[in-house]
């Protein structure tokens, strides 16, 4: 069966650093395009990042280019994303994403094939 399983997510305060993993099993990891997806408290789904499948191209939300470092290791089907100075609003559940398509937009969980189950990410100030 499919699974994307995050984890690395917890509390940091402001100026702090996490690294989220999206462990991928039951598919053809190496063939996707992967994302990361947030969604903060009272709001809708929020782009973040993405990476081609090969892993030479990476993407970034205005929001965290600068800040955030997306990266995959098809050898060990897992996607990673580093956050460096976290910021109040990065406070959301992060989700990884897979599709065959390059998307820099997310309107609906339904644009992707496979999501993860999220992990929390909370920054205090």
């Amino acid at each position: 069966q499919v699974q994307l399983v995050e984890s690395g997510g917890g509390l940091v305060q402001a100026g702090g650093s996490l690294r989220l993993s999206c462990a991928a099993s039951g598919f053809t990891f190496s063939s996707y395009w992967m994302y990361w997806v947030r969604q903060a408290p009272g709001k809708g789904l929020e782009w973040v990042s993405g990476i081609n499948p090969g892993g030479g191209r990476t993407y970034y939300a205005d929001s965290v280019k600068g800040r955030f470092t997306i990266s995959r290791d098809n050898a060990k089907n897992t996607l990673y994303l580093q956050m460096n100075n976290l910021k109040p609003e990065d406070t959301a559940i992060y989700y990884c994403a897979a599709d065959f398509l390059f998307r820099l937009t997310v309107l609906s969980r339904s644009e992707y094939r496979y999501w993860g189950q999220g992990t929390q990410v909370t920054v205090s100030s």
